[in-house]
């Protein structure tokens, strides 16, 4: 655990090298928040409820998911990935003490502790600069449900990317996947709309998977809505997260007999 550790603190530290990507990012939030209050200021009026949201729960849901989608970097993971196996690079990952699934989740869990801060600062700003009623829920027992639900939300998505970068040992090229899962995952986790506003058989269909317990059911939890899927959507996403583990060892275990450490 102690190596792990070591290794989340280094990645944490390096992210300060990377200033204009935080300042990017921070920009890349900001105007997504700025867009969604316009677009549902429009759409807002003459109405009281949308899907069951009033205007200020929906924005607090845009600040709240907006923070949770810029904490999560694991598409670097399976980038970083592929660009070494096919370069020949990869080999120093498979001689190091450590398991390589738990190098690349703690490698991921260190930029998360460093822009985890940072987009908090800016969430907060956005609430004091434009005076925004703050929905949240009143329950520590969700509250605390719904940190725990972030934590393995975020867990999930470094092993699916882990699990991407993988493939490239049996199909070489695995953009195509990768542009796939980017498109799809903005979409069915609630980044980009919330989930309510979709049928009621399509959100019973997504709560058999993870996507749905990532990002849109967090942070419907923080506003105080969705209360009494809270306990579920754990058991589900714990269930998903055991699974990948499994299937990421078997399946690195299975391909990395392919590789020659001279590329691919």
């Amino acid at each position: 655990m102690k190596k792990y550790l070591e290794i989340a603190k280094a990645y944490m530290k390096a992210q300060l090298i990377w200033r204009s990507d935080i300042f990017v990012d921070v920009l890349l939030s900001v105007a997504k928040i700025l867009f969604a209050w316009i677009l549902w200021g429009i759409l807002f009026e003459g109405k009281e409820q949308i899907a069951g949201l009033e205007f200020h729960a929906m924005i607090s849901y845009y600040i709240i998911s907006s923070y949770l989608f810029q904490m999560e970097k694991s598409a670097e993971i399976s980038q970083q990935m592929a660009s070494m196996l096919r370069n020949g690079t990869f080999s120093k990952y498979m001689v190091i003490p450590v398991q390589t699934q738990g190098y690349f989740v703690a490698m991921e869990a260190g930029k998360i502790a460093f822009s985890s801060g940072i987009g908090f600062l800016t969430m907060l700003l956005w609430f004091c600069l434009f005076r925004i009623p703050l929905k949240h829920t009143a329950s520590a027992k969700i509250l605390l449900c719904g940190i725990i639900m972030v934590a393995l939300g975020l867990l999930f998505m470094a092993q699916l990317n882990y699990f991407l970068g993988i493939l490239t040992l049996r199909f070489e090229e695995i953009s195509i996947f990768l542009m796939i899962k980017d498109n799809i995952s903005a979409i069915v986790t609630g980044a980009v709309i919330p989930l309510a506003l979709l049928p009621e058989w399509v959100i019973a269909g997504m709560k058999i998977f993870p996507f749905y317990y990532v990002t849109y059911l967090p942070s419907m939890l923080f506003i105080g809505k969705c209360e009494d899927e809270a306990v579920t959507g754990l058991f589900v996403l714990s269930i998903w997260c055991i699974l990948f583990i499994v299937l990421n060892q078997v399946t690195y275990e299975h391909d990395r007999i392919k590789y020659d450490g001279a590329g691919i």
